[in-house]
């Protein structure tokens, strides 16, 4: 039975070899879709958007941006 444990280890590591466990990783920062992202950011953007225009927002519709790209988000 000792031969036994020795032969599981193989299988184990060619089911999530390395290469597969680094290429997962940046996926971890996405831990929720873009609608649910950044909630504090994106209700001010929304707010001044509403209330001033979009034109007038600039700097809000950036911060909002700079987190979802901070989250892994690609904008």
């Amino acid at each position: 039975m000792g031969n036994t444990a020795s032969t599981m280890t193989p299988a184990v590591e060619s089911i999530n070899p390395p290469s597969e466990v680094k290429q997962a990783a940046p996926e971890e920062k996405k831990k929720c879709k873009a609608c649910c992202a950044c909630p504090e950011t994106k209700k001010i953007r929304d707010e001044c958007i509403m209330e001033k225009g979009e034109e007038n927002c600039g700097d809000l519709i950036e911060k909002h941006k700079q987190c979802m790209r901070d989250l892994g988000f690609k904008i």
